[in-house]
């Protein structure tokens, strides 16, 4: 420190805080060393238009979760009941008698056991008909069986548009509730003669708890939408595989070159 710095800092006014400001200033400073962030307190105590985003960002998790338990169940069930047809497909049962149980009334056939049934219903019904060679009939089947397997992929694809959605735009609303928590904070600045700490923290805890309540919405539905679409890319090549064995099976029964 030069000696210009110490005569001027030795020149400087000092002033003391007053005996009584003494407890109340260190009651603080252990009170708010003692406390954490209390997030129910930022939410209750927010500005309205903040509140109302973190409403929306709340609904929006929550049907995200939904979405998200619900898709896994149906992805876990579709990939046992394929492995389950598979090996009953290829185990030399009877193609007429594994119909009959896909056709059973009591069940609800999807995935690979729909796409065979909606196949060999079509080729069974073009053999019946006079006429037909076995090309028409082999084409047929084929038809039947593609657009059994585009119901089935959309049927896969049910509520993936929306977990995306809700992963894309959950930051960009939390973003949303951060300008609205900034603005309150600065309007109710301009109406007091000075500026604190103790004036600006709640507005600006609001705003950056907006913000990180957008990404924790946002992270788990692009997590699950990115793991959801590989499975149903899989399951739908799977799919696709196992109608091209099948026709190349109805193929040879139908005696057609190719």
């Amino acid at each position: 420190m030069s000696l210009t710095h110490a005569l001027i800092l030795a020149a400087a006014p000092v002033t003391e805080l007053p005996p009584e400001a003494l407890p109340a200033a260190a009651d603080a400073a252990a009170e708010a060393g003692s406390h954490g962030i209390s997030y129910v307190q930022l939410l209750l105590q927010a500005s309205l238009p903040v509140q109302v985003i973190m409403l929306l960002l709340a609904l929006g998790s929550l049907l995200s979760w939904v979405i998200i338990f619900r898709k896994n169940r149906i992805y876990v069930r579709a990939t046992d009941e394929a492995d389950e047809f598979e090996t009953r497909f290829w185990s030399g049962v009877d193609l007429t008698q594994l119909y009959r149980s896909a056709t059973d009334r009591n069940r609800v056939v999807s995935g690979l056991e729909a796409i065979f049934e909606a196949g060999f219903r079509e080729y069974a019904r073009l053999r019946q008909k006079k006429g037909l060679d076995g090309r028409t009939q082999l084409e047929g089947a084929q038809r039947a069986m593609r657009a059994t397997f585009a119901r089935e992929v959309d049927r896969l694809e049910h509520n993936l548009e929306l977990l995306a959605n809700i992963g894309s735009t959950a930051p960009y609303v939390g973003l949303v509730g951060t300008v609205f928590g900034i603005m309150v904070t600065m309007h109710g600045l301009s109406t007091e003669a000075s500026a604190s700490i103790a004036a600006v923290a709640p507005g600006i805890s609001e705003a950056l708890f907006a913000t990180a309540m957008g990404l924790f919405v946002a992270i788990p539905a692009v997590w699950a939408y990115n793991r959801f679409a590989t499975r149903v890319e899989r399951l739908s090549v799977r799919y696709e595989s196992f109608a091209e064995e099948f026709s190349s099976i109805l193929q040879r029964q139908s005696h057609v070159e190719e």
